[in-house]
């Protein structure tokens, strides 16, 4: 009797334990089946016609219908960004409310003493979208025709030549930065209120240089308003295939691109966070959204909620070790 006694005691916890367990994974799967309930709100944390404006626009419909229901667009600008994403880490965490970010989500930590919110803790990364390159420009005027040829310009004549950018913090004015750093040059920055003005400025060479996105700069580039030195990233640019890398025309430790990444509200329920990574990722292999996107110099990157994740967490001290380093401050 004893034997049975202690036998039966352990079974029936055992039979408690595994209907607790196939009730949650029931009740986790009916969360997911029920998603969405309603449209789907992505919040872009900047005024529109930005990077982060056109990509969102770009995947919205596409991620919809993959979905299984309607994506739309909600422009929630100011302080580089925080106000937005503060606006998606306080939303219900329902998956109804989601954001999309561009690398500034690793970025603003270290520029901003007192964030709103907690990145890590209150975000629940969904997935990359893609990336994107900034393109090194300079005012037709400038004597240097060449990478090599403007960094010896800048270093012989310090703080004579600025550069414009879309404000403080913005991936223009981190791109320089970083420029800056590795180059061992001197800059002085110029931010504007968003990018326009600064290109504007370029042209007219009020700056003598800037790091516009790809999408922005190249129509003036093709119409000879502006001379492209290099692009940001590792490679070159199927939108401007003729514009060698930073890295490879005379500053080989270079490199910058402005990654996306969607991201819902922290205690997202999981079976919601991976449908919608699936249907991100589902309307990135779509040819005909990838064509959408290389003309306006995108580069897909599906990934799972780990591996954003991973990228966000590994850029973070990476950004705020620059920032220390080169006294950079969001003011």
């Amino acid at each position: 009797m004893a034997l049975s006694l202690s036998v039966s005691r352990p079974a029936r916890a055992v039979r408690w334990a595994t209907t607790a367990a196939l009730a949650l994974c029931a009740t986790t799967v009916a969360v997911g089946q029920a998603y969405p309930a309603k449209a789907v709100k992505l919040v872009v944390p900047y005024a529109p016609g930005g990077s982060a404006d056109i990509a969102a626009r770009l995947i919205a419909d596409e991620w919809g219908k993959a979905l299984g229901g309607t994506l739309f667009i909600e422009n929630k600008g100011g302080a580089g960004g925080n106000i937005g994403v503060d606006m998606v880490a306080k939303a219900p965490a329902d998956g109804h409310t989601i954001g999309l970010q561009t690398v500034s989500l690793a970025i603003n930590p270290a520029l901003t003493a007192k964030m709103p919110y907690d990145t890590l803790k209150d975000l629940a990364p969904i997935g990359l979208v893609a990336s994107s390159q900034h393109v090194l420009v300079v005012n037709n005027s400038l004597p240097a025709k060449n990478i090599k040829e403007l960094v010896a310009l800048l270093k012989a004549q310090p703080g004579k030549y600025s550069y414009g950018s879309a404000g403080a913090g913005s991936t223009f004015h981190m791109s320089a930065e970083l420029f800056k750093a590795v180059a061992g040059v001197p800059i002085v920055h110029i931010p504007y209120r968003g990018g326009g003005p600064a290109l504007i400025d370029t042209m007219s060479g009020q700056v003598a240089l800037s790091f516009p996105v790809l999408s922005a700069a190249q129509p003036h580039v093709q119409a000879g308003k502006l001379r492209a030195l290099g692009v940001t990233g590792p490679k070159r640019s199927a939108l401007m295939p003729d514009v060698p890398t930073i890295a490879e025309a005379g500053v080989p430790r270079y490199a910058f691109e402005t990654w996306f990444i969607v991201f819902a509200p922290a205690g997202t329920p999981r079976a919601v966070v991976d449908k919608l990574n699936t249907s991100l990722n589902q309307a990135l292999a779509s040819p005909a959204l990838k064509e959408r996107m290389s003309k306006d110099g995108f580069d897909p990157t599906p990934s799972t909620p780990e591996q954003a994740r991973a990228r966000l967490e590994a850029e973070m001290p990476q950004w705020a070790q620059l920032i220390k380093e080169r006294g950079i401050s969001a003011e």
